[in-house]
């Protein structure tokens, strides 16, 4: 039940299924350097009950921790680049404005096919791009320029999709500024925590997200994300985007199911 401060009661079964949610986002943020949108997104609409707008709203909430335990991770083993996480996020920052305002202002049944669309581009940029893992960025006036180009176009889909944006800023660094995958995944996962911060702020001035439930995603996230972290390092890069795109593909499958059975039972109405 959502309450006037943004909050809803969470039933017990609920809360169990909630947390495992998180526990799950939290090994995806580890591995590839993402919030965990891709799955907080889909289980919250499945599990909670809630409308995609309502569920992107709570998943970039949760972002907000499950980014901050990834980045310190990755912090620790000197994977992350600060002067490349000021330049990403802010165009983040300026980003994650016009997506919030574009969820609130667009018809509900075109965001799952945005969601799609979304996973859709990544998957074909992951096919075209071959990770490595020894390479540093570069800092130049042309490689900030794009930096801040790649941190408004994620900061635009964190706040319209519900994401941390993880899935452009990796491979937008690997492909734009030279980065090596872990290093694009820290420096991506240190970006997300203002984007986020930004970004709910926002929603939660309109009453959109559903801050209790995002935090307790949030907070189990933080016992799983070092274990991807772990992961990550253990396997190659290649390996690594092939389970990325595979998620993605997973993702798309359930979200379309999902619209369908939604369109059935509105058409038997």
């Amino acid at each position: 039940m959502k309450t006037p401060t943004g909050y809803s009661h969470i039933p017990f079964s609920r809360f169990c299924a909630v947390a495992l949610i998180g526990a799950v986002a939290g090994i995806l943020a580890g591995m590839f350097g993402v919030g965990g949108g891709m799955v907080i997104v889909p289980a919250l609409t499945a599990v909670m009950g809630m409308t995609q707008r309502r569920a992107a709203a709570t998943s970039l909430a949760a972002i907000i921790v499950t980014s901050a335990a990834g980045a310190l991770s990755y912090g620790l083993a000197g994977e992350v680049c600060l002067p490349a996480m000021l330049c990403v996020s802010c165009g983040a920052i300026c980003g994650t404005q016009i997506g919030t305002w574009l969820l609130r202002i667009l018809p509900e049944r075109i965001l799952p096919w945005i969601f799609c669309a979304f996973a859709c581009c990544i998957i074909v940029a992951e096919q075209f791009h071959v990770s490595v893992r020894e390479s540093r960025i570069e800092i130049s006036f042309v490689s900030v320029l794009l930096m801040i180009g790649i941190g408004i176009v994620s900061g635009t889909f964190a706040g319209l999709v519900g994401v941390g944006g993880g899935g452009i800023i990796v491979p937008g660094l690997e492909l734009l500024a030279g980065a090596g995958d872990l290093l694009a995944r820290g420096t991506s996962l240190l970006v997300m925590i203002p984007t986020s911060l930004s970004g709910t702020a926002a929603n939660l001035r309109h009453r959109v997200a559903d801050l209790r439930t995002g935090l307790v995603i949030g907070v189990t996230a933080t016992l799983t994300t070092p274990c991807g972290v772990k992961m990550a390092q253990w396997i190659t890069p290649r390996t690594g985007s092939y389970l990325f795109s595979l998620f993605l593909i997973a993702m798309i499958v359930s979200t379309l199911l999902k619209g369908k059975r939604k369109a059935g039972k509105n058409s038997r109405l």
